[in-house]
């Protein structure tokens, strides 16, 4: 009977001699700090894209507008969604809650025809 060789791998790795073991970088921030920074309220930016929509086709939101848009995004932030179509009186916007950015704009009426994709979460606002 032919005899069988079995080596033994070491499990932890080969140090050469001189050298140290490496540790693996510890975190700056604790996993409830990152979630705390996550879903904390963020002022919310406008795009170039969306400045040039909302000045183009003459659509007005007030600063009081702007908080309340503001408030709804951080809310759907909390609750998962990444992207929302935002419907008012007088406009929509596509909002990025994951970078709290206003991305797009048009009237009420524009919108009437068109199709949203990639958006997972709708805000409509009286």
């Amino acid at each position: 009977m032919d005899k069988l060789n079995i080596h033994h791998v070491p499990s932890q790795p080969l140090i050469r001699h001189g050298q140290r073991m490496k540790t693996p970088p510890q975190p700056t921030q604790s996993f409830l700090e990152q979630l705390n920074k996550a879903i904390q309220p963020q002022e919310l930016k406008i795009s170039k894209h969306a400045t040039d929509r909302l000045r183009e086709r003459n659509i007005h939101i007030t600063e009081s507008e702007w908080a309340h848009i503001t408030d709804k995004v951080n809310e759907a932030k909390v609750k998962g969604i990444k992207e929302s179509l935002v419907l008012m009186d007088q406009a929509a916007l596509i909002v990025s809650a994951k970078n709290s950015t206003v991305i797009t704009a048009m009237d009420r009426k524009e919108a009437r025809d068109q199709v949203f994709t990639n958006i997972d979460g709708t805000i409509v606002l009286n």
